[in-house]
């Protein structure tokens, strides 16, 4: 792990400023993913910016009848609240699929939403990787792929995205609130926080440079079956081979959002149309796009069953 200074933030706007005047600085909450990078010298900030004491930590009802989620809420907390629980089920059983024990009491919700990509090739730093060095190449492509993405991909990276809360929080619609370095602030869609890989999948966010996310809004329950089902090779503590999110309504319709297969949270509103017709037919629409490797192409198979078996358990 390379040198580094550190400071603990004031408040929201100190820890934004800080960090617009450094470009190599990083914010540390939980650390979960953070410093297991610093270790292997993917990550090297300058100075880390803690983040823990600026009171993000809280669960509160909004005027809407939803919840604003603070940044700092760890996961464990999150999972096991009763609202949580009782109106947005899909949100606890996604955390609860993820990681272990041990690090949902670390991590933090909107470190969640910012941990970075398993692939096996951004992990060796003997092999090039766009992600970790821009330009350099993406090792995956011709190279070991059951893990990496069937669609959003590019020439440049077939990563994917590993939060399994994402997953919840773009079928829900949630919204993530950040405040600037300049004190304004911005409400972003789950749909548009993440970005597709592109030429530059080592942005990963629409995140400006010292941006900070305050808190996490979700709108109003909606009710319905909520599922969270989640194919892995393993089965507990290891990222989804594919995951899949649905909320079905008692008459066929909901909302679907997959993940294990894209650079990002992969949800399709024109797919969830056919949710009555069934898996097959909503699939087809999910990931139409698809460009699947010889070693991952499975998954477009999986997915399909997997949902499927989600709509099965909606329906009792």
């Amino acid at each position: 792990m390379r040198a580094f200074t550190y400071e603990r933030a004031s408040s929201v706007e100190a820890a934004a400023q800080a960090a617009a005047g450094n470009r190599e600085a990083k914010f540390i909450a939980g650390g979960t993913n953070l410093l297991d990078l610093m270790k292997l010298e993917i990550e090297t900030p300058t100075h880390l910016i803690d983040v823990n004491g600026l009171g993000l930590d809280t669960i509160e009802a909004t005027p809407d009848g939803g919840l604003r989620i603070g940044a700092m809420v760890r996961n464990t907390d999150l999972a096991s609240h009763e609202v949580v629980r009782r109106d947005y089920g899909l949100l606890s059983r996604a955390l609860l699929a993820g990681a272990s024990g041990q690090l949902r009491n670390k991590a933090t919700t909107s470190g969640n939403l910012l941990q970075r990509t398993r692939c096996p090739y951004f992990y060796d730093t003997n092999q090039p990787c766009n992600k970790r060095t821009p330009g350099s190449g993406c090792s995956a492509i011709g190279g070991y792929s059951r893990q990496n993405a069937v669609v959003g991909v590019s020439d440049a990276c077939i990563a994917t995205h590993p939060s399994d809360m994402a997953i919840a929080m773009r079928a829900l619609d949630a919204v993530v609130e950040t405040v600037k370095p300049d004190g304004s602030k911005r409400a972003i869609p789950m749909a548009d926080f993440h970005r597709l890989p592109g030429d530059t999948p080592h942005i990963e966010t629409v995140l400006e440079q010292g941006e900070f996310i305050t808190a996490v809004v979700l709108p109003a329950p909606i009710g319905g079956k909520q599922i969270y089902r989640k194919v892995r090779d393993r089965a507990s503590y290891a990222f989804a081979l594919i995951s899949v999110g649905a909320i079905i309504q008692p008459d066929g319709t909901g909302r679907v959002a997959v993940g294990g297969v894209a650079h990002k949270p992969w949800r399709v509103e024109a797919a969830e149309a056919e949710l009555p017709k069934g898996a097959r037919a909503t699939a087809s629409i999910l990931l139409a796009d698809a460009r699947p490797t010889e070693q991952n192409r499975f998954k477009v198979d999986l997915v399909e069953r997997a949902l499927g078996a989600a709509i099965a358990e909606a329906k009792g």
